[in-house]
C-alpha cells in the first residue's frame, strides 16, 4: 500500500508494551530469527541466489514521494498500534503433513484494483470502518520502473488460490480480472469475507515506503468495539493466523522481517484498518516487500520469486487451519 493521502499520518514507531501475548511469544524469537539467519548464510533471497541485508531496527519511518505514483492514497494510513507481537519461528510454522482441505473456505483479497485509476470519484467516498470514515479505495503504489501493486497483488493472488485449491479449499476472490472495474471499497472487501463464512481471510499487499526500507510485514487486527466494528472474536485467531504466515514466508522467500516497522517481528497491529475492523472472521493484511526499495523491487517483479510468496503464504494458511 501506499501511505500518503487525505488522511495520511505517518507512523510513529514505539516501543510495544509487554502484554501477555508478547511475553508468551517471545521464546519464539530466537527460533525465528535463527532460522532467518542460517537462510542467509546459505543463500539468501530472491532469483539470483544473492543474499538479502539482515533487517535492522531502526525508528525511522516509512515515507514516500509527493511526485512519484506511490503518493497515490492507501485505503488505510499506516499507524501501527502497539502491542507488537513476536515472529513465530519458521520451523514451528513448516507445512503441515499432507491432507485435504476440502469444507475450509478461504477468502483472498488483492489489494486495490487496476481499474481504480479510471475511476478516482469513486474510490475517494468515504465508508464506515466503525471508528471513523475512511476512502473507499486507493489506486495502490508502484515500482520506480511502473509496475503496479495492483498488478502485483492480483498475481499473487491467482498463485496462492491455485495452491490451496489443490489441496481442495474452496477459494474467493473479492475482484479478479477486472471485475468490478473497480475497487471493491474497503467494507465491502471484509464483507465477502464475512458472507462467505470464511475460515481465513487474507489481503496482499506491497508497501510503498522510501528508499532502504525493506522487508515484509503482517499486519493482524487490534481489539476494536466502535459502532459496525467489533474485532474481540477474531484477534486471538488472526494473530495465530498472521503468526503462522509470517514464519512461512520468511523461511520459504527469504524476505527479511520489515526493517522500518514492527520493532524486526515482521508482525504489526493495527486498528484503522477497514479491512481488518468488520471483519467478523479470522483476516490479516500482508505487505509482501516495499515496491520502493531496489532489492524489494527486484524480488516483487520476479515470477520466481512471486510464486515463492504465494507458497509461504499458503502453507501458513494451511498450518493455520490444520491447527
Amino acid at each position: 500500500m501506499s501511505y500518503v493521502g487525505p488522511d495520511f499520518d505517518p507512523p510513529q514507531p514505539r516501543r510495544p508494551r509487554r502484554g501477555p501475548l508478547t511475553v508468551a511469544l517471545a521464546a519464539l524469537v530466537p527460533g525465528a530469527l535463527l532460522g532467518w539467519l542460517v537462510y542467509e548464510a546459505v543463500g539468501g533471497s530472491g532469483d539470483d541466489g544473492k543474499g538479502s541485508d539482515q533487517a535492522t531496527v531502526r525508528s525511522s519511518t516509512a515515507s514516500t514521494s509527493p511526485s512519484a505514483a506511490a503518493s497515490s492514497p492507501s485505503d488505510d494510513a499506516k499507524q501501527p498500534d502497539s502491542p507488537t507481537p513476536t515472529l513465530a519461528s519458521p520451523t514451528a510454522s513448516a507445512p503441515a503433513a499432507s491432507g485435504s482441505l476440502k469444507g475450509k473456505v478461504i477468502v483472498i483479497d488483492p489489494g486495490h484494483n487496476p481499474g481504480n485509476f479510471q475511476h478516482t470519484a469513486e474510490i475517494n467516498r468515504k465508508v464506515n470502518i466503525g471508528t471513523n470514515y475512511k476512502e473507499c479505495d486507493t489506486t495502490g503504489t508502484s515500482t520506480n520502473a511502473g509496475y503496479t501493486e495492483a498488478q502485483f497483488t492480483l498475481d499473487v493472488s491467482h498463485r496462492l488460490k491455485a495452491l490451496l485449491e489443490k489441496q481442495g479449499a474452496t477459494v474467493k476472490l473479492t475482484h479478479d480480472n477486472g471485475s468490478p472495474s473497480w475497487g471493491p471499497c474497503v467494507d465491502q472487501r471484509a464483507r465477502i469475507g464475512n458472507d462467505a463464512h470464511a475460515d481465513a481471510a487474507i489481503s496482499i499487499h506491497a508497501d510503498g515506503a522510501a528508499a532502504g526500507d525493506r522487508g515484509f510485514h503482517v499486519i493482524l487486527p487490534g481489539i476494536v468495539h466502535a459502532g459496525a466494528a467489533d474485532t474481540r472474536s477474531i484477534v486471538a485467531p488472526s494473530a495465530d493466523l498472521g503468526e503462522r504466515i509470517a514464519g512461512n514466508f520468511v523461511r520459504v522467500t527469504g524476505e527479511p522481517p520489515s526493517n522500518y516497522i514492527g520493532d524486526g517481528t515482521g508482525l504489526v497491529t493495527r486498528k484503522d484498518l477497514g479491512g481488518l475492523n468488520l471483519s467478523t472472521v479470522p483476516k490479516v493484511f500482508i505487505e509482501c516487500g516495499n515496491m520502493r526499495d531496489s532489492k524489494d523491487a527486484a524480488l516483487l517483479t520476479s515470477a520466481a520469486w512471486r510464486q515463492k510468496a504465494a507458497q509461504g503464504i499458503s502453507e501458513g494458511i494451511v498450518s493455520f487451519l490444520r491447527g
